[in-house]
């Protein structure tokens, strides 16, 4: 309705895909990207960041390094069975492309994952889609996950040259010219995998605070191992529980707060492995944190409660810190002598998420 709510913006959506652009209040979303939107001047005035910085300094993007087309694409060669690029998409234009060449019949597992700052993609700026071409230039897939930033790809691939291009892409929250940012781009090929296998399938709901895992397994040979895995980032994952080989469904509460990533890791008495397919959670719900009672400080006492062991800092808005310290399992009370009258940030962090809060000064 044109009604002026906040000189800054506060994002929308929820989840890993969730956003807030940078130059808003992006401490409440997952990820934060270039804007292009109304300003705090009115609903008619359209700011786009990128061109505001481009046009006011007398620069312009970075070199893209390296080409979008098939012609220019960049060889790597596999060495140890694997290679590694790091990349960044400068502009909503800019496609990255690669090529490479199996000499036989391989499994192939290529993982995209934007940079972040901590598990779930956190801090990412950029949501990557990859599609997969054969020699002949004909798209084989797309992997554009709706619900993560990152992308994979784990197929057969028979002898041959390929193509794999990666994408910044917009979401349900992001338009494609935001999508900007570094990324990690890991290949690796093994040896194929061939069983007879004719269903491999996994799902998963929320029951309550629980997380429900069920699976089918339709193989003529046996299963002599399966392992339930998890990962927050969808590169890395770890056990849950290593189930009887006739358990066919898990239900447990599960350590993690962020988007869960689930697979089933499968064995057979012939000796092959076998992965499902990747099934994602996110806990509904406030997440425990550390917070403060409040953000209006009037006496010379920050009271915060934490779910347990953290450290906090605070800034002002020039980036000096103020004070620093550690969060003990409950209230603390954080030493506010000396501190002016104005607004500050308060940054709580243990070594694997993060959280930043406003306070103000009286």
């Amino acid at each position: 309705n044109c009604v002026k709510t906040s000189d800054y913006n506060y994002g929308f959506g929820s989840g890993e895909t969730g956003r807030a652009p940078i130059m808003g209040v992006g401490y409440y979303q997952n990820t934060t990207t270039w804007f292009v939107g109304p300003n705090s001047y009115g609903c008619t005035n359209i700011q786009n960041d990128q061109s505001v910085i481009i046009g006011s300094n007398g620069f312009t993007y970075r070199p893209d390094d390296f080409g979008g087309t098939f012609t220019s694409a960049v060889t790597e060669a596999f060495t140890n069975d694997q290679f590694l690029v790091d990349g960044i998409i400068t502009t909503s234009s800019d496609v990255d492309m690669f090529k490479f060449t199996l000499a036989t019949s391989k499994r192939v597992v290529i993982n995209a994952v934007p940079i972040s700052v901590a598990a779930g993609n956190a801090g990412s700026n950029l949501d990557i889609a990859m599609e997969l071409f054969n020699g002949s230039r004909n798209s084989i897939n797309v992997y554009n996950p709706t619900s993560v930033l990152n992308a994979s790809i784990d197929t057969m691939l028979n002898a041959g040259t390929y193509y794999v291009s990666l994408d910044g892409v917009g979401n349900q929250y992001t338009p494609e010219s935001g999508s900007l940012g570094e990324y990690t781009l890991t290949a690796q090929q093994s040896p194929p995998i061939t069983l007879p296998l004719r269903k491999l399938e996994l799902s998963g709901q929320l029951t309550g605070d629980k997380h429900q895992l069920n699976w089918i397994i339709d193989a003529d040979e046996q299963v002599t191992e399966q392992v339930l895995e998890i990962s927050t980032d969808g590169r890395h994952f770890t056990p849950v529980t290593l189930s009887s080989t006739t358990d066919r469904s898990f239900i447990y509460k599960p350590y993690v707060t962020t988007t869960a990533l689930y697979r089933v890791n499968v064995t057979f008495d012939n000796g092959h492995q076998y992965y499902s397919n990747v099934v994602s959670l996110r806990q509904v719900g406030s997440v425990p944190k550390p917070k403060l009672i409040t953000n209006l400080i009037t006496g010379n006492t920050i009271m915060a409660t934490s779910p347990g062991i953290y450290s906090y800092a605070i800034y002002d808005f020039s980036g000096k810190t103020i004070r620093k310290g550690k969060l003990a399992n409950g209230f603390t009370n954080i030493d506010a002598t000396g501190i002016t009258a104005g607004m500050y940030m308060i940054h709580f962090a243990n070594d694997k998420e993060q959280w930043i809060e406003k306070l103000v000064r009286q």
